[in-house]
């Protein structure tokens, strides 16, 4: 009796044409893996860098039918220059006032009360945003 071999032995002749496929994917897969975090480290960065003034609303008063205390905190870089802008608004969503706060202040953190006259009963303050001198809004 003769023995039949159904397939060559393992290594004896090569690498098989899947084992070739698998390897190459998984380069190609190992390639795109390092450039998709390569691009979220860039773009989190980036975001990070990028934020020269960070301001927010932290409360707000409604002292009167024409006044509106604000309390506004400005984080920034220490030499960063610029202002940020508030809007307050009506019940009925009509703007009552809006004003400009201006910091040139060479400290990294602002924390201040701001007094916001308004044409009629306020029932909202917003913060619009906020520019620094070099021309970025954020």
């Amino acid at each position: 009796m003769t023995a039949v071999r159904e397939a060559p032995p393992e290594n004896r002749y090569g690498r098989s044409a899947d084992q070739r496929a698998d390897r190459k994917l998984k380069i190609i897969g190992s390639v795109l893996g390092v450039a998709l975090l390569g691009m979220i480290g860039w773009i989190g960065y980036d975001y990070i860098a990028g934020q020269g003034i960070s301001a927010e609303v932290i409360k707000f008063k409604v002292v009167s039918d024409q006044r509106v205390e604000v309390h506004l905190e400005v984080r920034k870089g220490t030499d960063t220059k610029g202002y940020c802008t508030l809007r307050s608004q009506h019940e009925d969503g009509s703007d009552v006032a809006r004003k400009d706060f201006r910091f040139d202040d060479r400290t990294d953190r602002i924390d201040r009360v701001l007094s916001l006259r308004t044409t009629s009963r306020a029932t909202s303050v917003e913060l619009l945003g906020c520019t620094d001198d070099g021309g970025a809004a954020h």
